[in-house]
């Protein structure tokens, strides 16, 4: 009998996905800080990872779609651009350490595993 490591990780697994594609979203939106018209996007990421235990459990997702959202910006510029720096950092620093500690978890399932193999 084999190891299914996407049950042994549980949603920590989808959730890593998640928050990878939420830092490469808040990445860009920084990055395009300047840009004239720029939009900034996000993730719901309850929403999403809603959407991804539903899927993986057979059930139909309550919700529609969960591609980027735009950002309602706090102080709209004259160019259009809706990027907010100190948002966009805010947001990013709290996405990393959410990382961090879906991370940790997996870490964590991986290493109970590798003793239960070895008989520990």
């Amino acid at each position: 009998m084999g190891i299914n490591f996407k049950d042994a990780a549980g949603p920590h697994a989808d959730a890593l996905h998640l928050r990878a594609e939420r830092t490469r979203i808040l990445a860009s939106n920084i990055a395009n800080e300047n840009t004239p018209g720029f939009q900034a996007q996000d993730i719901d990421f309850a929403s999403s990872m809603a959407r991804l235990q539903a899927e993986a459990n057979g059930e139909l997702p309550l919700d529609g779609d969960s591609s980027p959202l735009y950002r309602v910006p706090y102080h709209p510029t004259a160019d259009g651009n809706t990027v907010e720096i100190g948002v966009e950092q805010a947001a990013f620093s709290q996405n990393a350490t959410d990382f961090q500690t879906s991370l940790t978890f997996v870490n964590m399932k991986l290493r109970g595993l590798a003793k239960a193999i070895n008989g520990q």
